[in-house]
């Protein structure tokens, strides 16, 4: 059958890995190569975006037979909306090298590293649910490789707790599928699993409806994760190692609320119009809550665990008014928070490299030894806060906006619950930076080469996307159209 670019890069990184698998080519080698993989993912992924032709329709279409007496097919396609994530990954995951380059693993890190970038990609380009099932579970099981043997602390404890969770939201999610592809057969006499041709069922009643909504629910809310599905965060993100916790809070956690949008919103779309408010007002209270939590956090990634869980509430909130300033804002948000959160996580793991302390109390004065270290992460930390210019502004601003127009009074409540971000965020660089410390500091070293340079895209986007949002929402306002007149039925 014919290959085309979004196959190969799903199966490139794929491939290599398990090739990597059976050579006898050591870490710093097996490092390289993912190193190169992780480039050319990000040049093709470049060709897709100069190619890619602004409006609410998949491009890029694959379609192949798959197991066809079942009507399972391998259909692959991308719309705006994938397309920003995907461009997200491709320019994340190479920073991520760089940062990491210096980190002692092993071989069998790097290795997971390529296999996680295939099942994210799979995930973001599947349109028949069982394909999407298949590469949603597989992405998970490097991740838990790499929390299991890398992290610290408790981490099997934290990595089973993480497993059942995740287990049991993807079990009632996949029942949820079976159900609709049954349901499919009973009504056209002909299987089928792709998304567009399960818009189509006429014959489910609402309390069905409502029973497989809620079994896709679960499955995302726990990835995203929304209160009250969080409980496995603070182990998960606290244990892990620093390429684990980056890869679970700038670019897995994303993958619930693209899910949402991706299947919930075209399989249950009365549903959704029917629930938004409550789903937006779980999503502030799950920014307040959690910013609250961080707030009274002591231990720098337990902070940054709840921030990353409170912006995700409100990406979630922005995405479930229903118009356009809403979800334009939660997509862009979600690109401004996985670069400023990525990196900020990513510098952290740096910092405990050199100090191996991780307590606000015993942290201060790093700005006069690691200047370049410092204006990165106050970069990063201005667009988590949404300073103007930022593209964390943008998004922010964007969803207050969108919430305002869903219910005026759930977004004064938004606006002001920005301020719980800035606090804890602007105190995390005081302690962290400023001031004097209480330990001795004189071990952190300053960014090399490498990592300055990992850094400097991210950077780079942050400050672009925040002066010139424009040439950016333009690849996303057609999608976002599409999926308010097309698919929900309401005005934008």
């Amino acid at each position: 059958m014919d290959i085309g670019v979004l196959s190969v890069i799903i199966f490139l990184p794929m491939i290599v890995a398990f090739l990597l698998l059976i050579t006898p080519l050591g870490t710093a080698g097996t490092r390289n190569v993912a190193f190169g993989i992780s480039l050319s993912i990000f040049f093709l992924a470049c060709y897709v975006y100069t190619q890619f032709q602004p409006n609410g329709y998949f491009q890029f279409r694959e379609y192949h037979e798959w197991i066809k007496s079942y009507g399972i097919f391998y259909s692959l396609g991308i719309d705006g909306f994938s397309l920003v994530i995907l461009m997200l990954i491709a320019t994340l995951i190479p920073c991520a090298y760089l940062l990491l380059w210096n980190n002692n693993r092993s071989k069998s890190y790097w290795i997971s590293m390529l296999l996680i970038q295939a099942g994210i990609s799979g995930t973001l380009f599947s349109l028949d649910l069982i394909l999407f099932y298949f590469f949603w579970e597989a992405m998970l099981l490097p991740v838990f490789m790499i929390i299991g043997l890398y992290g610290s602390g408790n981490r099997i404890f934290s990595t089973l707790k993480m497993t059942i969770y995740t287990i049991m939201g993807s079990l009632l999610m996949f029942v949820s599928i079976l159900y609709l592809g049954v349901q499919y057969y009973y009504e056209f006499a002909t299987w089928s699993f792709e998304i567009n041709d399960l818009m189509q069922l006429t014959t489910l009643k609402f309390d069905q409806k409502l029973f497989l909504f809620l079994g896709f629910m679960a499955a995302f809310a726990i990835k995203i994760p929304l209160f009250p599905f969080h409980s496995w965060l603070l182990q998960a993100y606290s244990n892990a190692p620093t390429g684990g916790v980056f890869l679970l809070s700038a670019i897995m956690a994303k993958l619930g609320v693209y899910a949402l949008v991706r299947f919930v919103f075209p399989l249950f779309p009365e549903l959704v119009v029917m629930y938004a408010p409550i789903l937006v007002g779980i999503g502030l209270f799950g920014l307040i809550y959690f910013g609250i939590a961080a707030l009274s956090q002591t231990n720098v990634k337990k902070m940054l665990a709840y921030s990353s869980a409170s912006h995700l509430g409100f990406i979630t909130a922005g995405m479930l008014t229903l118009n356009t300033h809403g979800m334009v804002g939660s997509v862009y948000l979600i690109i401004a928070h996985a670069m400023s959160t990525g990196g900020i996580f990513l510098l952290v793991g740096m910092m405990e490299r050199n100090l191996g302390i991780r307590s606000l109390s015993e942290l201060g004065g790093i700005a006069s030894k690691a200047p370049l270290f410092t204006i990165y992460f106050a970069i990063m930390m201005f667009c988590i806060v949404g300073i103007p210019g930022t593209n964390g502004f943008v998004g922010e601003l964007l969803i207050i906006l969108g919430i305002f127009k869903f219910n005026p009074f759930l977004g004064v409540i938004a606006a002001l619950s920005v301020i719980v971000g800035a606090s804890y965020m602007l105190w995390l660089f005081q302690k962290v930076a400023l001031g004097s410390s209480n330990s001795d500091v004189s071990q952190m070293v300053d960014l090399d080469w490498k990592e300055a340079l990992g850094l400097l895209p991210l950077a780079v986007l942050i400050v672009a996307m925040g002066v010139y949002p424009e040439y950016f929402i333009a690849k996303i306002e057609p999608t976002i159209h599409y999926y308010l007149t097309m698919i929900l039925h309401i005005g934008n």
